[in-house]
């Protein structure tokens, strides 16, 4: 049996962090969530993180901070940003830092579940 992807899920507002888990599962996914930033970047099994749903705003560091953050230190995770307060200037720098799926809050289901495969396809080296 093939290994269910480890999703990571980062956001403050711990309804958001229980329903996409849930999502996650459900679609096969293993996930694991954070409240916050500094959480999930003291967690030691972070480098088999397949991929990583963060919130944008939240205390401390910002969901395209903690991505900012893994590429400077080399441990770049293919990531989707999510946000309850969409900004065309936040959305451009995202994009310029190579992060392809910006959702705003709420978002559907599917919406999550094809970015989150966007974001695992271009992260499995073609062949």
């Amino acid at each position: 049996m093939a290994e269910r992807p480890l999703v990571a899920i980062v956001d403050d507002d711990k309804s958001i962090r229980n329903a996409t888990s849930d999502l996650l599962k459900a679609a096969g996914f293993t996930p694991a969530a954070f409240e916050d930033a500094e959480s999930f970047l003291g967690w030691p099994t972070r480098a088999s993180v397949a991929c990583l749903v963060a919130d944008m705003r939240m205390p401390g560091m910002s969901g395209l901070e903690l991505y900012e953050a893994l590429v400077a230190a080399g441990h770049a995770i293919p990531t989707v940003i999510i946000t309850a307060h969409p900004e065309e200037l936040t959305q451009s720098r995202a994009r310029a830092a190579g992060i392809r799926c910006y959702l705003s809050k709420p978002f559907a289901p599917d919406e999550l579940l094809e970015c989150v495969g966007m974001a695992l396809a271009r992260s499995i080296p073609k062949s």
